[in-house]
């Protein structure tokens, strides 16, 4: 696409978790490496994760979920991105995730799972040569 310029994650919470503290730390590992971060907050329903990650222009929406409910939220954030014309956005999800249901969401599309205790080096590592690559 010839797109120039930082690398562009949003970075959200979906749903009724309110534990942000591994999304705040993600956010700024990639802030750190140079990529441009918009943190949505708490409590985000999927139709307003979408919606800013198009009004940003973002490269990649990167969900953070500890409640267990990431199977619905992440069907619903790549169903509203196929419906908005905006499935080039790749979904990451990082959180509290069973080895069964891994299989599972990337079947459904999401580009990579992150559990915890993944070193952040891992994620902008991954975000780096996934997001936007060889572009």
């Amino acid at each position: 696409m010839g797109v120039s310029g930082p690398i562009r994650v949003v970075v959200a919470k979906p749903g009724l978790d309110g534990h942000d503290r591994g999304a705040k730390v993600i956010a700024r590992a990639l802030r750190d490496a140079g990529m441009e971060v918009i943190y949505t907050g708490l409590h985000q329903t999927p139709e307003q994760i979408v919606d800013t990650a198009i009004q940003e222009d973002a490269d990649g929406i990167g969900l953070s979920i500890l409640s267990g409910a990431h199977m619905t939220l992440c069907a619903k954030v790549i169903e509203l991105l196929k419906e908005r014309e905006a499935a080039d956005i790749k979904v990451f999800c990082g959180g509290i995730v069973p080895p069964e249901d891994i299989i599972e969401l990337k079947a459904m599309g999401v580009a990579d799972i992150f559990t915890p205790g993944t070193p952040t080096r891992d994620v902008v590592a991954w975000v780096e040569a996934n997001l936007r690559a060889a572009g």
